[in-house]
């Protein structure tokens, strides 16, 4: 280890850095740990430098004397090594002698005090030579570091010289002892003007300088005894205070500065003036909107001194717009407006003094808050509020909104909890258990609402358990493998307790199934792998630390659908359109599937004729294979899509069918029907194809145009469907029969295979 040996010893000098080393090595590499020996390493300024191996103290002082010592260790043993740490110091001032000034006759001192390891001599020189060796001055007294002078004589005045020295260092200070011989002399300027407001504080000054010390003396009008007494206070300084100025008290006041070598004067004129005061000042008003209030300002002043008189609103300087008009008795504001409200001060001030007036203006609009609300009759579910109404403003008040806040559901937000009538100011109000009540009270006249009042001081129910479930459950999927239940979460009053949470409880609508459920504190719950769009029974029930609710109403929600509209790609032919499903999957099983029938006015046949393209389309429910496209413009040519669509989406879009209709006039409307079958591609083909197709079809066009004609013109305002299906019954008996063939085979639940749509104008 370095340094060797188990101690070593370092000497530094007070006010620099000491640096202490302790090398060790061993293996594992030893840790170092620095101490200091009776107490703490000394705070604030100690750093350990390479890893441990130095301590470095910054600015030493004799206090860091001591032994400290470094303890190197690891898992193999330990070593230590002492380092006696002394502290010397050059030397230090304690007291530094300073330059004196003493009048003939005076007393003094000078001081010379220092500190040192070792302690410093103390050597005093006059004029540069030992004082030992100068001549000799009874005056004079030295004793150690200080030397005193008694009745100092003129012609004393010398350099004294304080030499404190040690091995380290020395110091050497300089004073000028000067024994001064000056008569008295004023300092301040002649013939000065002091103004006071009366019955006001106020202070004649006459600084003054001599050596000796002059005495200073006060006389008014230059005659009298020596004005310090009663009204008058003289200080050392040569100031006279005077606790009340008075009319009398008016006139020239003289100081008089005197010491055996003379003396001096001086004159002090002092005026008492009358004091700035507002004799009628603004009055509180209470105006209406629009009208012309007037604030009085008339001002009595001294008329020596200039008076200016501002106005403040609301302690700030008012903005003197077009609407205000300043006068010398007073303020006007025309057309007063609801920002005019407020605090109104008149300040009339001069160069002395100032005067001030406020009054405050309201504007007649709404009434002022309710205050002081007290709760009283306290008890489980209720409370007695009384308040005092604020004032109405010349408005009556009509109603009282009671509001509540409460810091655990929604804190800062207040609910409207009750409305009572303007003649009451008591109100008995219901609670709700496990609620921290604060109220507040809206008074409300005529005119609107009034600020709230300051909010009333807290009050706790007790909890319970809840008294209802939560409203508004529903259950639906998102995914074809999953139903979401949902809900509106109970509110802070429907709580009634601690760790509000939600127990679901769902099964498939099978009086045999079983229940399953599941505790939540959000309001929603994900119910996986389910069966394709199936009913479920659902029930929410709220729960919290003193129970759960009644039992709670069950509804019925399906899981998710899992037809994917993508899937299914109408076509279109000559004119037909199919629907093909190649993997004969499309089935109301899965889902609400609907149809839709996108279709456009593209052109019209007359010339140079501008046409909206506006796309319109209606719908058609999954289980129907035919429907009507109506209220088309004549001799137009249109374009038409079908999609397949369920609660998941449009699947895409079939080829564009384009078709013309035919002329007519506006009586007559012209009409598209498009057919749909629940079959394969191959058997819509064969329908199409089939020797009877096109004399069906001339029925179908003339049974079709006769019901038309009779029902279409009365009633055209109907949705296409509800109008085909409750006028056209001849019509839809043909239909029915004419295509029921082609529902055949399709069961109960219609596989959406290849359609077709025929298009009729009429």
């Amino acid at each position: 280890m370095y340094p060797y040996g188990t101690s070593s010893s370092q000497m530094v000098l007070r006010g620099v850095d000491l640096l202490l080393e302790c090398i060790a090595s061993g293996v594992p590499a030893p840790d170092i740990m620095w101490y200091k020996k009776g107490g703490e390493l000394p705070a604030g300024k100690t750093k350990l430098e390479n890893f441990n191996k130095a301590l470095r103290i910054s600015n030493v002082s004799e206090e860091d004397t001591g032994e400290y010592f470094c303890l190197a260790s690891n898992k193999m043993g330990s070593i230590r090594h002492t380092i006696s740490v002394r502290v010397k110091a050059a030397p230090y001032w304690l007291d530094e002698p300073q330059n004196l000034i003493l009048a003939p006759g005076e007393d003094g001192r000078l001081v010379c005090r220092a500190n040192g390891n070792p302690k410093p001599a103390i050597q005093w020189l006059v004029n540069g030579e030992p004082i030992e060796a100068s001549p000799p001055n009874p005056s004079r007294e030295v004793a150690g570091d200080t030397i005193v002078f008694r009745d100092t004589q003129i012609g004393s005045s010398a350099v004294y010289q304080c030499n404190a020295s040690n091995e380290h260092g020395y110091l050497l200070a300089n004073a000028f002892v000067s024994v001064l011989d000056v008569p008295p002399r004023i300092l301040a300027p002649r013939n000065q003007l002091i103004r006071v407001i009366q019955n006001n504080r106020t202070r004649l000054d006459c600084p003054f300088f001599g050596s000796p010390i002059p005495t200073l003396r006060w006389f008014k009008n230059g005659q009298g005894n020596t004005l310090d007494g009663g009204n008058y206070k003289a200080h050392e300084n040569g100031s006279l205070e005077m606790n009340m100025a008075r009319k009398e008290d008016q006139g020239i006041y003289t100081c008089v500065a005197t010491n055996i070598l003379g003396k001096a004067e001086a004159q002090v004129r002092l005026e008492v003036k009358d004091p700035t005061r507002i004799v009628r000042g603004p009055e509180d008003q209470v105006v209406k909107r629009g009208s012309m209030p007037r604030l009085h300002c008339r001002v009595k002043h001294d008329p020596t001194l200039k008076l200016t008189v501002t106005w403040l609103k609301d302690d700030a300087p008012l903005y003197m717009g077009n609407r205000m008009k300043k006068e010398d008795d007073g303020l006007t504001i025309y057309g007063v407006a609801e920002k005019d409200q407020g605090d109104y001060t008149c300040v009339a001030s001069t160069e002395l003094d100032k005067d001030l007036a406020k009054a405050y203006l309201t504007v007649l609009e709404r009434p002022d808050r309710p205050r002081d609300l007290e709760l009283t009759d306290l008890a489980e579910r209720s409370v007695r509020l009384t308040w005092i109404p604020g004032d109405d403003n010349n408005s009556p008040i009509t109603d009282y909104i009671v509001q509540f806040e409460e810091d655990r559901f929604q804190p800062g937000m207040w609910h409207n909890h009750s409305r009572y009538p303007g003649s009451v100011n008591s109100a008995i109000l219901s609670l709700s258990p496990y609620v921290n009540y604060q109220f507040r009270v809206i008074a409300v006249n005529d005119v609107g609402s009034s600020l709230p009042s300051v909010p009333s001081e807290r009050y706790q129910t007790n909890g319970a358990r809840p008294e209802i479930n939560p409203t508004g459950v529903q259950g639906a999927g998102t995914q074809k493998n999953n139903m979401e239940i949902t809900w509106t979460p109970l509110n802070a009053t429907q709580a009634y307790g601690p760790n509000l949470r939600y127990i679901v409880r769902w099964r498939r609508r099978d009086p045999r199934g079983s229940w399953y459920n599941e505790t939540v504190k959000a309001p929603r719950h994900v119910v996986w792998n389910t069966p394709i769009y199936v009913p479920y029974e659902i029930k929410v029930q709220a729960e919290n630390d003193f129970g759960r609710a009644p039992e709670p109403d069950t509804v019925i929600g399906y899981s998710g659908e899992d037809y994917d509209p993508s899937h299914f790609r109408p076509k279109g032919h000559s004119d037909t359109c199919s629907l093909q499903d190649p993997d004969n999957t499309l089935s109301t099983e899965d889902g609400k599937i609907s149809f839709k029938a996108y279709f456009w006015r593209d052109s019209s046949l007359l010339k140079n004729l501008w046409v909206s393209k506006k796309r319109q389309y209606v719908s058609f429910p999954g289980d129907r294979n035919r429907g009507i496209v109506s209220r088309l413009f004549p001799y137009s040519n249109y374009k038409l899509e079908m999609v397949v669509t369920n609660g998941r989406g449009d699947g895409p879009r079939s080829e564009v069918k384009e078709f013309p209709t035919p002329e007519g006039g506006k009586a007559h409307a012209s009409l598209t029907s498009c057919n749909w079958a629940a079959s394969n591609y191959n058997r819509s083909n064969q329908y199409y194809n089939h020797p009877n197709y096109h004399h069906r079809h001339h029925n179908y066009h003339n049974n079709y145009r006769h019901n038309y004609h009779n029902n279409y013109r009365h009633n055209h305002h109907h949705h296409h469907y509800h109008h085909h299906h409750s006028r056209h019954h001849s019509t839809r008996h043909h239909r029915r029969k004419r295509y029921s063939s082609h529902r055949e085979g399709s069961g109960s639940h219609h596989k959406a295979g290849v359609g077709y749509c025929a298009f009729l104008f009429l």
